[in-house]
């Protein structure tokens, strides 16, 4: 780094932002905490993310829809889980709301029946209850209600074979 952009602190902020923005996308509070950590001064931070959101280099709407896509595709992730990380980054309410929303709740339940069917042989020669248990457990940590877990694994489990009279009963 130069003195002359050492000396500027515009300067030196829009350069952390660009180099953070191309390793991966962020949200505008990812960025202000970056540019905090950095000891960039609150008035200048907000002039370059102002200038980086009215350019389009900063969208966290845009963040928002492509993190839900691609983390719900890859890691099978339900809307509540989504919902978490996105605040967690800071996305604002609205966005995560609009983001998450566009998840189709068929496209969710298909999702977590994939995910029971690629689990489901692991826990094979387990009991019933303690197969229902951790399977409902994996669903959850991934953010999908009781309801729909409790269904789909009991759907999956009866479609091997096992008798509905071995399942325990959902909590309320």
């Amino acid at each position: 780094m130069t003195a002359a952009r050492e000396s500027d602190p515009e300067a030196r902020a829009r350069e952390i932002c660009l180099r953070l923005l191309s390793a991966s996308p962020r949200t505008r509070a990812q960025l202000a905490d970056a540019l905090h950590r950095k000891q960039i001064p609150d008035d200048v931070a907000d002039r370059v993310l102002a200038r980086f959101t009215d350019v389009g280099l900063i969208d966290d709407e845009a963040f928002a829809q492509a993190w839900v896509q691609s983390r719900h595709a890859g890691r099978g992730l339900a809307k509540r889980a989504l919902a978490a990380e996105l605040r967690r980054r800071g996305v604002p309410a609205e966005a995560v709301n609009d983001a998450v929303e566009t998840l189709d709740p068929a496209q969710e339940e298909q999702t977590a029946r994939a995910l029971v069917a690629r689990k489901l042989p692991a826990t094979r020669g387990a009991d019933p209850a303690k197969r229902m248990r951790r399977l409902v457990g994996m669903l959850a940590r991934k953010g999908y209600s009781p309801s729909l877990s409790y269904r789909v694994v009991k759907e999956a489990l009866a479609g091997e074979g096992t008798d509905p009279e071995d399942f325990p009963t959902p909590p309320d």
